[in-house]
């Protein structure tokens, strides 16, 4: 009897100690576009972030669970996930999503709920007023991804610029950022035309694009979408420069563009061309090492930007989570907090897409280190120094 009562606490110790260290575990929610019109920048998110848990899993002996799900495209079940994230599955932090829109939203349940949150896309949430805000935003800001465009066609002699972009958020973000370099002293933008991410043809807009008589086009769209204003401006007759951001740099675009997007000059993280850096450029090492990994877990080489941001976002976080588990336990309000703190107070991160400094003043930590220009030549990115 005196046996089978050790045993039986010896079982019981074991098993709160199995509980306790599983209950230690950190929590993260992964969401991105799986299905629908985004499911193009998305997949390659997922990608990027089955790369990054296979490159780190664990932070200090406290193992990661990650839990991945699909919004479809669609920002409000992008808010019911982060919501589910939150209340089901007590996530330490979330990351997502594939689109400005479902970013923004999901931003706004971090707010909220005060749970630490990482954008992979843009977003133009105002700063909550008095606190600090729960999330950062991993990608180079819209207005410098358009300046860094912009001096480019500056420095090739582009007087003006006719413009074609999304209908939602994200075109509003390229379109400000083209005007805002005008200002500055760039290509007069001579048209602001806006098309719907499930349209399937251009041609309203590109005719009146055209009647603008620009030397160029800046393309507002994004993954296979962004190809539209291309073909449709080449179809009519077109024969200016074709301009870009970072959206466009996936292998979808490329395909579905094919011909059109020849010789398309976009923005882009350095990530896109690593093998063509200099051993002395800050994402050398941590990009060929991303490279390394993605091909090993996707059985297929990274072509992609949007990859890379879901890699830099694990990154910050991991760095992160070393402090904050100095002060305090996951699954906690007060681990959230540290982790959030600790995401202000890490500085010179450098990543696969930029070195990373992030403030409670604003949702992004990025300068101009963060972007080259990269050329569509043979269906493959030619950097440009």
């Amino acid at each position: 009897m005196r046996r089978l009562a050790l045993s039986f606490a010896a079982f019981t110790a074991l098993a709160f100690n199995i509980g306790h260290a599983r209950a230690q575990d950190i929590t993260v929610g992964f969401v991105t576009s799986l299905s629908g019109p985004a499911s193009s920048i998305g997949l390659n998110y997922e990608k990027g972030i089955n790369t990054a848990y296979a490159y780190q899993s664990e932070v200090d002996g406290h193992k990661i669970k990650l839990i991945k799900l699909d919004d479809g495209s669609d920002p409000s079940a992008a808010t019911q996930d982060a919501n589910k994230l939150v209340e089901q599955n007590q996530v330490d932090l979330i990351i997502g999503t594939s689109s400005a829109v479902g970013t923004n939203a999901m931003l706004t349940v971090a707010n909220e709920r005060k749970v630490p949150f990482i954008g992979i896309s843009p977003v133009s949430t105002p700063i909550p007023a008095g606190g600090h805000p729960w999330g950062i935003a991993m990608p180079q800001t819209p207005n410098l991804m358009v300046k860094v465009i912009a001096d480019r066609m500056k420095r090739e002699g582009i007087k003006n610029v006719g413009f074609i972009g999304f209908s939602d958020s994200w075109g509003d973000l390229v379109y400000n950022g083209a005007k805002a370099a005008e200002t500055a002293g760039g290509p007069k933008v001579t048209s602001n035309e806006r098309y719907a991410r499930t349209d399937t043809s251009v041609t309203p807009q590109a005719i009146k694009v055209i009647a603008t008589q620009p030397e160029a086009l800046l393309d507002g769209g994004s993954a296979t979408q962004a190809a539209l204003p291309l073909l449709e401006m080449r179809k009519l007759g077109f024969k200016g420069n074709f301009y870009g951001t970072p959206a466009l740099l996936n292998r979808d675009f490329v395909r579905i563009g094919g011909k059109a997007a020849e010789g398309v000059q976009v923005s882009a993280g350095p990530v896109i061309v690593t093998s063509q850096l200099p051993d002395s450029h800050f994402s050398k090492k941590i990009g060929t090492a991303f490279h390394e990994a993605f091909e090993k877990v996707n059985n297929s080489p990274a072509d992609d930007g949007f990859s890379g941001y879901s890699f830099d976002g694990w990154l910050i976080f991991v760095n992160a989570a070393k402090v904050a588990l100095k002060t305090a336990k996951p699954g906690t309000p007060e681990f959230h907090e540290a982790l959030m703190q600790a995401i202000y107070a890490n500085k010179d991160i450098a990543g696969v897409h930029a070195v990373y400094n992030f403030t409670p003043n604003s949702y992004y930590g990025v300068d101009d280190r963060s972007l080259v220009v990269v050329k569509l030549a043979d269906g493959k990115w030619v950097y440009q120094p």
